[in-house]
């Protein structure tokens, strides 16, 4: 049986001094232009058909976020991505002992990581590939090399693959389809990202019924916590993420809808569904990723009134008719 590999630099980061652990250089996150490079190549695999059964990533942010951006572009769950340390500051022989370990079922692998090891490993197992003469190299950012392999993961060696092709970001299209990835539309974010679930997190102190508020990223308004919905999650497990990232709380998220709307964004309609949250934790304040916001707890009424978006404010005022239905 032939096997493919699939082997993708990461896309454009944002430039960091080093330390002496190497930890900044780690840490460093994609830039924007990074990220629709990503996404890009994603939707370029799901139109090819070359969905890849495991996806190996070096642990670093900027190969980590390049993998979870190309594969959750088109709505595939970033849950097969495996980090792998040894990846990062690889190695030839570091990628060929990774690659060797890969279970004999899996036809498709995508490898995720770094020049000059991914380039040299390109080089090395392509028997059709010569060296480039070009400055640039054959792997710049988030460009991919599609691979056909002849042997088992197992038995992986030089000149063992016939390299199918090279594909550059820069080549694919800047529109995303939509809703599918064979849908006629097009939209400039991937389709995922019209789908969206929001919570209303509340509490019950002293039998007065309580609603937590947090102030927009520009800290210009009050909303409550909304995100784009995760591909491979329900909606309430959705809704449980941004309830923790935004407003640094979890709990329980109920089985009742309180409602939905739509709100235009990136030249297309965004359909939000609406959960109530049961509040059982709250994280510190010098612990909660997202303190650059405020957040408050207020009474059902004054939530209505202070959420600045006037679409959610009939579905926040429903939560205190939900909650006596679910008694």
């Amino acid at each position: 049986m032939r096997r493919e590999l699939l082997i993708l630099r990461h896309a454009k980061a944002r430039k960091i001094s080093f330390n002496d652990n190497g930890e900044e250089d780690e840490a460093r996150a994609l830039k924007d232009k990074g990220k629709r490079h990503a996404q890009r190549m994603g939707a370029w695999l799901a139109r090819h058909d070359l969905r890849p059964d495991c996806v190996l990533s070096s642990p670093a942010n900027r190969a980590h976020t390049t993998a979870e951006k190309c594969y959750k572009s088109v709505g595939w769950p970033a849950d097969l991505i495996e980090k792998d340390a040894r990846i990062y500051e690889a190695t030839l022989d570091d990628l060929f002992s990774v690659l060797r370990e890969i279970p004999k079922s899996a036809r498709r692998v995508m490898m995720v990581g770094h020049n000059p090891a991914l380039e040299e490993l390109v080089l090395t197992l392509c028997r059709n590939l010569e060296p480039d003469n070009d400055k640039g190299g054959y792997l710049r950012t988030a460009a991919l090399a599609h691979l056909r392999i002849e042997s088992e993961w197992k038995d992986l060696r030089a000149n063992c693959a016939e390299l199918i092709q090279i594909v550059e970001p820069n080549t694919l299209p800047h529109l995303f389809p939509f809703p599918t990835v064979d849908g006629l539309e097009e939209r400039i974010r991937p389709a995922y990202y019209y789908r969206q679930s929001a919570v209303v997190p509340f509490r019950l102190q002293d039998d007065e019924l309580q609603v937590l508020i947090i102030s927009s990223s520009e800290q210009n308004h009050w909303v409550i916590p909304k995100g784009i919905h995760e591909p491979g999650l329900s909606s309430k497990a959705s809704a449980a993420n941004e309830a923790f990232e935004e407003a640094g709380v979890d709990g329980r998220v109920l089985d009742c809808l309180l409602g939905t709307y739509n709100y235009k964004k990136w030249g297309g309609a965004c359909a939000v569904e609406v959960y109530p949250l049961a509040v059982t934790h709250e994280v510190d304040e010098l612990k909660w990723e997202g303190r650059h916001r405020d957040r408050q707890r207020v009474s059902l009424t004054k939530a209505v009134s202070m959420v600045h978006n006037v679409d959610p404010k009939p579905i926040i005022s429903r939560l205190k008719d939900a909650l006596k239905d679910l008694k």
